[in-house]
């Protein structure tokens, strides 16, 4: 995973450990608290998810097919969905797919 990935991920991560805290004990967040958490969260898995775009967008139509099959196949969601979530519709979004 490169840096950039990393640092996401990381980022990803952490608001979302900030919405465990809040899930544990409401009470202690002010409702400004918790909308930036949520916009944390929102954020971050929409930059992971632009930068897995990128990357794909990156690649050649060969290599796109074959890892649009592979992902397909690997049970978590069907190659159409992996299809409309890395290659169709704008690169950038501000809500994540998942």
């Amino acid at each position: 995973m490169n840096d950039k990935m990393e640092k996401l991920k990381e980022a990803e991560d952490l608001a979302y450990f900030r919405a465990e805290l809040v899930e544990m004990s409401p009470e202690s967040f002010t409702l400004e608290e918790k909308r930036q958490i949520l916009d944390d969260m929102r954020k971050s898995s929409s930059d992971i998810e632009n930068a897995m775009r990128e990357n794909f967008a990156k690649l050649d139509e060969v290599t796109q097919t074959r890892l649009l099959d592979s992902l397909g196949q690997s049970g978590y969601r069907d190659r159409d969905w992996w299809y409309r979530m890395l290659m169709d519709g704008p690169k950038h979004r501000d809500r994540p797919t998942f």
